[in-house]
């Protein structure tokens, strides 16, 4: 088992610390097993309670509830828990709406990905939004309890209180990252900072994406000397360079959030955690996607998943068993994976294959096609598409995780690699050195073609075009192409078709309003507050 930041004692803690929006007052009811109080003034006694909300907070990224992975419902409700897992539904707005994946599952609202027919009505619409600002909810709870008042008032002094505040930065930019995900996916978000009464009768008022961009941007350069040096923390919590990856996202799609360029801002961040030193590239580009990818000094901020400890049909458990086939044959053999069995879903258009003209020497080319067809004649069989190798539940020497069902592989949310390619994007697009950006790409080249410079292209063929395939290249499957497409004007316009896109097998364009996930009439139905996004109505 592998040594996380979130310990079996402290997961437990953080399942049971989710219950606090709702106080239990104490009685003699000998039927409730176990008996407690949960209050604000009970778990926010000491340090300890406070490091059992943050990893709460850490958690709701990779686990869907304090029951369990078979409990019928978990933290959202009204969505199939295994499905309601933040990664799990990041991932697929991010790459089932692309050429990168398509899914054989007919469950209510997963075709509507890729055909691009979701609704605001949608049950995996309104999952995921709840997800991203249940989590915003959690940060909010947490941070309005944090304050130097908080812990002068409870007795919280000295190594205590400051391992509270180290948390407060990181918990910011966990809310950081969450309003990110909520200003890419949907744009104009109801929005609430720790100074907003949680539950309370007011409804919250919307955003707008320069707003909320502006917001991001300011809560992360404020954290920025309260945050841990690059590499200084613990394994998967927050350091500087996890804040200077975000800023560089940002700063990358600015133009898009906001209408106003930013790609100096997007050079100089990436060039920051570039010159730190500590992170660098994985010598061999599989094992990022291993059991033991904790160990890797490529990946600046993991959601860390353990078979043992985050048990959940979500993250790269649904991300390994979901690409292996149902039915083991000659073809599929689920303990190649790791896995007890396959469920049969997730596969890749003829687009993705075609990004790579040497799957023999580029080492991130491996795809299973035994028994699988190129073209998607059907959506829905799981035989018609070939399957990108990618996360396994196996260590880089072959050992098989802890357990078979649950996958302990972590997800790379933010690495290395992808800070190389946002600068050499960025100094094409103006805002940095093309030399460099020249240096970098034929860095995560050279990695993929073996370590040797097979791969290397010259400044002549570092051109826009070119990087929107390399990062489709190197980060395929880890939830960016979506927002890789809309940057580069391809995503809903005919400028780029791939199979199924708007619904038809060749592919077709489709209204510029899918750049945005509309907000769920649910939600727009109790909030006064909030407008549709454009083309919704």
């Amino acid at each position: 088992m592998k040594k996380k930041n979130i310990t079996g004692r402290m997961l437990a803690l953080a399942l049971v610390s989710s219950s606090l929006a709702a106080t239990t007052s104490c009685t003699d009811d000998l039927d409730r097993v176990p008996k407690y109080d949960l209050s604000t003034a009970t778990v926010y006694k000491d340090r300890a309670g406070y490091e059992a909300v943050a990893a709460k907070v850490y958690s709701g990224f990779a686990v869907t509830g304090g029951q369990g992975p078979d409990a019928t419902t978990g933290d959202i409700q009204g969505i199939d828990q295994g499905t309601s897992d933040y990664i799990r539904q990041l991932w697929s707005a991010q790459e089932l709406t692309t050429d990168e994946a398509v899914i054989q599952w007919g469950d209510p609202g997963v075709q509507d990905w890729h055909l691009m027919n979701w609704t605001p009505s949608g049950v995996l619409i309104r999952g995921l939004y709840s997800r991203i600002l249940y989590e915003v909810t959690l940060c909010n709870g947490f941070l309005a309890e944090a304050t130097d008042a908080k812990l002068s008032e409870r007795g919280i002094t000295g190594a205590d209180a400051d391992a509270v505040k180290a948390y407060r930065a990181e918990v910011r930019f966990l809310r950081a990252l969450s309003y990110y995900h909520a200003l890419d996916l949907y744009g104009n978000v109801p929005f609430a900072t720790e100074n907003d009464e949680i539950g309370g009768t007011t409804p919250p008022r919307q955003t707008n994406r320069a707003e909320l961009f502006a917001y991001i941007e300011s809560e992360l350069k404020a954290i920025d000397g309260e945050l841990l040096a690059p590499g200084q923390n613990r394994y998967g919590r927050a350091d500087q360079a996890a804040a200077w990856t975000l800023l560089a996202k940002l700063y990358l799609n600015a133009q898009v959030y906001t209408g106003t360029a930013r790609y100096n801002d997007c050079a100089t961040y990436a060039k920051r955690i570039i010159d730190n030193g500590f992170y660098s590239l994985t010598p061999q580009y599989a094992n990022l996607f291993r059991t033991n990818n904790n160990t890797s000094r490529e990946i600046i901020f993991p959601i860390v998943y353990d078979g043992k400890n985050t048990q959940t049909y979500g993250g790269t458990t649904f991300l390994t068993h979901a690409a292996v086939a149902g039915t083991a044959d000659a073809n599929w053999n689920p303990a190649r994976y790791g896995i007890n069995g396959g469920w049969g879903g997730i596969r890749t258009t003829s687009s993705l294959w075609r990004q790579f003209p040497d799957t023999a020497a580029d080492t991130r080319g491996k795809f299973v096609t035994g028994g699988q067809t190129l073209e998607i004649a059907s959506l829905t069989t799981f035989s018609n598409g070939y399957v990108p190798i990618k996360f396994k539940n196996v260590s880089s020497t072959g050992v098989t995780g802890t357990d078979l069902t649950f996958v302990d592989t972590d997800f790379p949310m933010f690495r290395l690699a992808d800070v190389y390619l946002m600068y050499a994007e960025a100094a094409l697009r103006g805002g940095g050195d093309q030399n460099l950006a020249l240096t970098y790409v034929n860095l995560v080249r050279t990695r993929a073609f073996k370590n040797t410079p097979a791969g290397n292209i010259t400044a002549a063929q570092l051109t826009l075009d070119f990087l929107l395939n390399e990062r489709s290249r190197e980060l395929f499957w880890e939830a960016t192409r979506r927002t890789d497409l809309i940057r580069y004007g391809r995503f809903t316009t005919s400028a780029y078709l791939w199979p199924w896109k708007g619904g038809v097998a060749a592919g077709r364009a489709v209204d510029n309003s899918r750049n945005l996930f509309p907000i769920p009439v649910a939600d727009i139905s109790v909030n006064p507050n909030l407008v549709q996004n454009p083309g919704y109505n």
